[in-house]
């Protein structure tokens, strides 16, 4: 080691001084970096709009618009793949989805505030006082309830009533709201609704202007019409949405078993699609389904829905119909699946007038 020499005015210092004053000087100055940093990254940048993400130009903006990603929101809860899919590089995608969630606020929350937050459900009735009873007082919002049975089990007899009963006001067990009914095997019939509506003393003509209707003709064109669902929600007040039915495209277009898992995987980004939506606007959502028998069963229902293990675990609530014994109409609900409620069965009645409640003489001959 080189000894410090003082000359005139001046003093020198050995290397290994030197490099220690280097060191010491690039320590603070990193620490001064980082801190920079850290209060950077503290300051996050919310979006109002998707046009005001960063790498989100005019012809990005349009096919993610394409796609059904209208706000930020919707953004933030995609997943790479389903842009990828729409056609926006994967890159692209990964950073304008990580920069939605950045711009959204992520908490954490006891079980006492979704407690308190279950008291924002509301329930609708279907018109029988017994079937709202096995429900626990209506179907919910916030949830996806499944109907399922054969061919002229009422699946659809009962979407048509909901559809009649949301609109009506709070206090008779509606919703006070308008309805989207989403029709891929056309049963759709604006002369049920008008009948319902008039028994229920309702405008006939009101009623069915309140309810949009969208014919889908394939399996693509129905996850597009979910997809593009936020605007007519928000600007209808839309408090129901209805699919009849929701496995009828794919199961006709996805046959046999090398397509099954391409037809699960895009069944099951359907129906997250409409549970989110369920959740950000408090809606009731209502999917019909198709059954496949298994004649060889001696033991159980005999029929099954279609859909697999995927449909299972998104439906909140599945009630399977079927016909029942004695007069014309009589139908029974069986509750299959509930996160509350304990399975049962009731009996009600299809009519002229709609879905109603039956006499205590039908449940002795169907017992």
């Amino acid at each position: 080691m080189k000894t410090p020499l003082r000359g005139i005015g001046f003093t020198f210092i050995s290397y290994r001084s030197k490099n220690l004053l280097v060191k010491q000087k690039e320590k603070i100055m990193g620490r001064r970096k980082t801190e920079e940093e850290e209060d950077e990254s503290e300051r996050v940048e919310v979006f109002e709009s998707i046009e005001d993400i960063p790498g989100i130009g005019p012809s990005t903006a349009a096919k993610l618009k394409e796609l059904g990603y209208t706000t930020v929101e919707a953004l933030a809860t995609a997943t790479v793949n389903e842009l990828v899919s729409g056609g926006i590089p994967d890159k692209t995608a990964a950073k304008i989805i990580s920069l939605a969630r950045s711009s959204i606020e992520v908490k954490f929350v006891s079980a006492l505030d979704i407690l308190k937050q279950r008291e924002h459900i509301q329930k609708l009735t279907t018109g029988s006082k017994k079937l709202d009873a096995l429900l626990g007082g209506g179907l919910e919002t916030m949830t996806i309830t499944e109907f399922f049975g054969e061919y002229g089990t009422g699946k659809s007899q009962i979407s048509h009533q909901l559809a009649v009963n949301v609109q009506l006001p709070e206090e008779r067990g509606g919703l006070n709201g308008n309805v989207v009914y989403i029709d891929t095997e056309n049963s759709f019939r604006p002369e049920r609704i008008v009948a319902m509506a008039k028994y229920l003393k309702l405008d006939p003509i009101k009623t069915v202007e309140n309810i949009t209707v969208a014919e889908a003709f394939n399996s693509d064109h129905q996850i597009l019409i979910v997809e593009r669902l936020d605007e007519i929600i928000k600007s209808k007040k839309v408090k129901l949405v209805i699919v009849d039915s929701l496995t009828t495209h794919f199961r006709s277009e996805y046959l046999g078993r090398e397509s099954l898992v391409k037809r699960q995987q895009k069944l099951n980004a359907h129906l997250h699609r409409l549970e989110r939506l369920s959740k950000a606007f408090n809606l009731v959502i209502v999917v019909t389904n198709q059954v496949m028998a298994k004649p060889d069963e001696i033991f159980g229902m005999g029929a099954y829905p279609v859909g697999g293990h995927i449909l299972a675990h998104r439906s909140h609530t599945r009630i399977y119909l079927r016909k029942a014994r004695g007069e014309q109409g009589l139908r029974v609900a069986r509750l299959i699946v509930s996160l509350d409620r304990p399975e049962g069965e009731c009996l009600f009645k299809i009519t002229e007038n709609g879905i109603t409640d039956v006499e205590e003489e039908a449940y002795a001959e169907e017992g």
